[in-house]
């Protein structure tokens, strides 16, 4: 995909306990793309994602966002987890504004911010719920709506639907692919589904030999708007799906 650098991973390497987890990792992502980190558990991923957010530092090579070395969190890069992890004693809207809040932005903006992100997720008129009143879907969309809030370069979501049923996550994958169209914002996106990374990357990263700097990259091409849920039978998306299913099991194997 076309367009600027946003991030730059230079032989990258982080040890934990004595161990590698990746080592001479190098690879970067443009502006406005949607990045898959695929893969089994334990290869990598979340370590990526946490090195990118600025929770874990790299202990070799170089790390940057936007030009400058990441040396810690910051608001251009916000964190969608698994769990929405929601304040339980606040409403939607509050949730949403959440980070607002705490910049100390007049209340009148953090009124208006959480009724758009809030109309953004497809939350319009539930502003006053509290997560209790909430299906796991809806706590999602606003998980989604309190990082959007704040207006980041980039988003990273670690398997943010991954505790769904099978329906509720084919809709959010469909409504974040809207929602990249709406922002622009640059995501990078961990999963261990083929068919997840397949419908939502515009290029997927196989990580299941990032301990030795390795990986396998694959161009998506499906067609627009990629949030179409017929794209699902493409004969693309059912090749590329075939293709990466083949390569994962050959290199569990090998």
């Amino acid at each position: 995909m076309a367009g600027r650098k946003l991030l730059q991973f230079e032989r990258v390497g982080f040890q934990y306990d004595g161990r590698d987890i990746l080592r001479d990792l190098s690879f970067d992502i443009a502006a406005g793309e949607l990045l898959v980190l695929l893969g089994p558990s334990g290869c990598g991923k979340t370590t990526i994602l946490n090195l990118i957010a600025g929770f874990l530092t790299a202990t070799s090579g170089y790390a940057f966002v936007d030009g400058r070395v990441i040396e810690a969190p910051g608001p251009d890069r916000g964190v969608v987890f698994q769990s929405a992890a929601l304040f339980d004693w606040m409403n939607v809207a509050d949730n949403i504004a959440f980070s607002l809040r705490c910049a100390g932005r007049p209340k009148v903006e953090q009124r208006a911010v959480a009724r758009e992100m809030a109309a953004l997720v497809g939350l319009a008129g539930h502003e006053a719920a509290f997560p209790y009143q909430l299906s796991g879907g809806m706590r999602q969309r606003v998980g989604l709506a309190r990082v959007l809030a704040a207006r980041p370069k980039m988003m990273l979501m670690d398997e943010p639907f991954a505790a769904l049923d099978v329906q509720t996550r084919e809709a959010l994958q469909e409504e974040m692919l809207r929602l990249r169209d709406a922002t622009g914002c640059t995501i990078v996106f961990v999963t261990h589904s083929i068919e997840e990374a397949v419908f939502l990357g515009d290029r997927i990263l196989l990580l299941t030999e990032a301990r030795r700097g390795a990986f396998r990259e694959y161009q998506v091409s499906l067609p627009a708007p990629r949030w179409t849920p017929e794209n699902r039978l493409h004969g693309d998306f059912l090749a590329l799906r075939g293709q990466v299913y083949r390569d994962m099991r050959a290199r569990q194997a090998a």
